[in-house]
């Protein structure tokens, strides 16, 4: 139980420094979430937004991440 907790506290930690990595993304003008590839549609009586640029972007950063943890951990 005790290794389920430091998971569970690391994750949280990741998440708040890409979380704070995102927000400075934006302070700087890096447009996340407004990427090339993004969709969005807007119509008379509705709007849908997918970020499918960002998505596979934060997924190949995120890939890296647990790749290079687990390279460590051994």
């Amino acid at each position: 139980m005790h290794d389920f907790g430091r998971m569970l506290v690391g994750l949280g930690l990741l998440l708040l420094v890409l979380g704070g990595l995102i927000l400075l993304l934006g302070k700087v003008g890096i447009p996340f979430g407004r990427l090339p590839g993004d969709i969005a549609y807007r119509g008379k009586n509705t709007s849908f937004y997918f970020p499918l640029a960002s998505s596979i972007l934060v997924s190949i950063v995120l890939s890296l991440v647990f790749y290079l943890i687990s390279r460590f951990r051994r």
